[in-house]
């Protein structure tokens, strides 16, 4: 994950800004592409905050898995209300970083909502995070993890 946001500052929920590099080590990278005016985005939303709340929250210790939140909403001001209405803890492209055009071109975004599952690298463990999850749950985070190429003692 380093490769794909090294150098770079990612926002918290609370607006705190933080080291991109740090605080996607280790871990499997969800990056949701999504916006509040986006009516799937706003149904599929709640979900991943269960799931999310659920790997990292609910279990000891927390999953080595973290959201990045790629804005397509029309103002940074829509953006923090959707962030604070609807999302989990996770953290987001600033929303006038134009490297968001360039993560879309790169996933092959076309539409949203879209949840890529990355390694570090910024390899795709699936395109398909949206689904999975609905589809199976917290059990799919073991297949990406397993695919993450991530050693650590995690159990769902």
């Amino acid at each position: 994950m380093v490769d794909v946001f090294s150098g770079r500052l990612l926002v918290s929920k609370d607006g705190r800004s933080v080291d991109a590099e740090e605080a996607l080590q280790n871990k499997v990278v969800g990056l949701y592409f999504s916006a509040g005016w986006c009516s799937p985005c706003r149904d599929f939303t709640p979900i991943l905050c269960d799931f999310y709340t659920e790997l990292l929250e609910e279990t000891h210790p927390p999953a080595p898995f973290e959201v990045v939140f790629i804005s397509s909403d029309h103002s940074a001001e829509d953006m923090v209300g959707y962030m604070h209405a609807m999302h989990g803890d996770w953290l987001a492209l600033p929303f006038h970083d134009p490297y968001k055009h360039d993560l879309k071109k790169k996933y092959n975004i076309t539409a949203i909502p879209k949840l890529v599952i990355v390694k570090q690298s910024g390899e795709v463990i699936t395109d398909k995070g949206r689904k999975q999850i609905r589809d199976k749950g917290l059990s799919c985070f073991r297949n990406w993890l397993e695919s993450a190429d991530i050693f650590q003692n995690f159990s769902s």
